[in-house]
């Protein structure tokens, strides 16, 4: 039959167009005219196919599959058929069921029956490839329209692109025919309160009820003392002399120690500083009478605990407090790291730095459907975009002196850029070296004629 059919995705339109004008792929950043939407897509599908319109498919979800409101504007719509997939809540984010299949059945069925000779596809979705194929096999001519994306991703499955047979592109200005922003603030005013309630909320606050502040017990302080000296022949490195953690000042029996609640790491022990107390009839660091018991482990007098220290140095030691020492004797070791060799070129900003979202999903619309893939022209091409967009090209005059090599920055943008037409070798992942040289060779070949002074550089082989 000599009609067309246009199907839509519509979770795919709504999303590019809200990604497009508000910078969300949210729908709900966006208002849509049906009626003018429907009404252009059947006009360009005309246009472009130059075929009477026989049906247009809306394909979106639901909950349950139970129409929302914009779905049942859109149904009674002439010309159109609604058809409603699952949407369900999963890991926090909401997801289309059955869309993509809806989608795939009935494109298969339009093409088994020969309801239509062409049919528009407006999706971005590489699951219908199938479908498409199968399409095209019973002599239906595809349509396939994208919508201008202005992230910098490509919104559509390269895979479509290369089976379609006929290509489009609905621009920002096709768009805003029937897209707008949606206003943020409440458009509806709140409804007014009840009587009662309003006399509630205008009523003045009470007052807080007053509480009586609650008065601690002053803290017991010790009485301040002159600091002993600073060197004591023969107290370890854990011994201070003085009063012991668990004992009185200036009393000389030994009180229960507090439990402690968290256990110290090695780190919070090595960070204490110990108090400096005035000795007390010689009790050791844990407050115990002539450093027996406890006070042995922390150090004894005349150097004979654990980190006992000898005579003469224990007093620095004592003052410092613990110390801790590594499991191996080599520790640590800070080694330099060479720095890099800096030329003129690497102060150049990137392709990246230079190329806007809309630049960027241009850029990708021509590598698709216009640049071969040839390793010499992928350098060319991306040496273009870089000296179109640097503007001043007398800065590019840099890289000269280090012909032929390329700054290290570039160089590996350059690889990456090379990287999405296929120029990889099937092991590592890696490009091919003829490729490499290749792809730097166009590089140089396209700034000589774009750079002044450049050909006397550069050397065509």
């Amino acid at each position: 039959m000599d009609r067309c059919v246009v199907l839509v995705d519509a979770g795919y339109l709504l999303g590019a167009a809200a990604s497009l004008l508000a910078g969300d792929p949210s729908r709900s950043r966006v208002t849509v005219d049906h009626t003018a939407l429907i009404t252009a897509l059947r006009e360009r599908a005309e246009a472009e196919t130059g075929l009477p319109l026989l049906r247009i498919y809306w394909f979106d979800a639901a909950p349950d599959r139970r129409p929302m409101p914009e779905h049942r504007r859109l149904r009674v719509l002439p010309r159109v058929t609604v058809r409603l997939g699952a949407l369900t809540r999963a890991e926090g984010r909401w997801v289309q069921k059955g869309v993509d299949a809806a989608m795939h059945a009935e494109l298969s069925e339009l093409a088994r029956n020969r309801a239509c000779a062409d049919v528009v596809l407006i999706t971005g979705d590489g699951d219908l490839l199938p479908g498409m194929m199968t399409a095209k096999e019973h002599g239906v001519a595809v349509h396939l329209w994208a919508l201008q994306a202005a992230d910098g991703d490509f919104n559509q499955s390269e895979d479509l692109v290369g089976e379609a047979d006929e290509r489009r592109v609905l621009d920002r200005e096709w768009i805003e025919g029937s897209f707008s922003l949606r206003e943020n603030a409440n458009v509806f005013p709140a409804p007014g309160a009840r009587q009662e309630i309003a006399k509630i909320l205008a009523a003045p606050p009470a007052a807080p009820p007053v509480v009586a502040p609650v008065v601690a017990p002053p803290a017991v302080r010790p009485a301040a003392v002159a600091p002993a000296p600073a060197a004591v022949a023969g107290v370890g490195a854990g011994a201070v002399a003085g009063v012991g953690v668990g004992a009185v000042p200036g009393a000389g029996r030994p009180q229960p120690a507090t439990a402690l609640k968290v256990v110290p790491t090695p780190k919070d022990l090595a960070g204490r500083t110990p108090a400096v107390a005035p000795a007390v009839n010689g009790h050791g660091a844990n407050g115990q009478l002539n450093g027996h018991t406890n006070g042995q482990t922390n150090g004894h007098v005349n150097g004979h605990g654990t980190n006992g220290q000898a005579v003469g140095a224990a007093g620095a030691a004592g003052q410092a407090g613990p110390v801790l020492r590594w499991s191996s004797d080599r520790g640590w070791v800070d080694r330099p790291t060479p720095e890099p060799a800096v030329t003129a070129g690497d102060s150049l900003p990137t392709l990246a730095h230079l190329t806007t979202a809309e630049q960027r999903w241009a850029d990708r619309e021509e590598d698709i459907t216009s640049i071969g893939g040839d390793a010499h022209e992928v350098g060319q091409v991306f040496a273009r975009r870089w000296s179109e967009r640097l503007g001043d090209v007398e800065r590019l005059t840099a890289l000269w002196p280090d012909y032929p090599r390329i700054p290290h920055r570039v160089d590996g943008e350059l690889l990456r850029y090379a990287a999405r037409f296929g120029l990889l070798a099937h092991k590592d992942d890696q490009i091919d070296e003829h490729d490499r040289y290749a792809i730097r060779a166009g590089f140089w070949k396209e700034l000589a004629v774009r750079v002044p002074g450049g050909s006397m550089v550069v050397v065509d082989d």
